[in-house]
């Protein structure tokens, strides 16, 4: 929920500043159906029934990898774009170093999924954070007042990264209208 509402608040400040939405239809991309695969795979993972299946917290974490890779290709491409790289990089080190499990705060886990994560200790990609979980302040422990998930620094970085690649992106002139100067003689 979190990234979408990024994407809408970078349009709308965007916008708001006098940036052109035609701006984001002139962006170029490399490899853009990698980044909708690792996106619609992380999503499938966390939303489906393959949540609750052993081993696909490894698919989980592969989308993550999947995705700090793309963001690393286009860091000289998208300005901004490297806030989502952090954000990525701290998500997908937790993950790892949790076997491929995102650790969750109790208490917000006991509001999800009717606390079946605190039931079960661990649900897909999810553990419930604990003694035994490694690196637990980079785990999911934020709540953002009425979205009722648990979010990670890491996820707020992402968030702050998409909205500020939008944000630019309604700002720059595009590459095509640029016109370059003539050398002075």
């Amino acid at each position: 929920m979190l990234w979408p509402l990024a994407i809408l608040f970078g349009i709308a400040l965007g916008l708001a500043g006098g940036g052109q939405l035609s701006n984001l239809a002139r962006l170029k991309f490399r490899w853009p159906l990698l980044l909708v695969a690792a996106v619609a795979l992380r999503y499938v993972v966390i939303f489906s029934p393959l949540s609750r299946v052993e081993g696909a917290q490894y698919a989980y974490a592969l989308s993550l990898a999947f995705i700090v890779l793309w963001t690393v290709w286009h860091l000289r491409r998208l300005p901004g774009v490297w806030l989502v790289t952090l954000g990525g990089v701290s998500n997908l080190i937790v993950v790892l170093v949790n076997g491929g499990r995102m650790p969750v705060d109790a208490t917000l886990a006991a509001r999800q999924l009717g606390g079946a994560l605190v039931q079960r200790g661990h649900i897909g990609q999810y553990v419930l954070m604990g003694p035994d979980t490694r690196l637990n302040p980079l785990g999911d422990w934020l709540s953002l007042g009425p979205l009722p998930e648990a979010y990670s620094p890491g996820d707020l970085l992402i968030a702050m990264g998409i909205a500020l690649v939008i944000l630019i992106s309604l700002h720059r002139t595009p590459e095509s209208e640029v016109v370059p100067e003539k050398p002075s003689s």
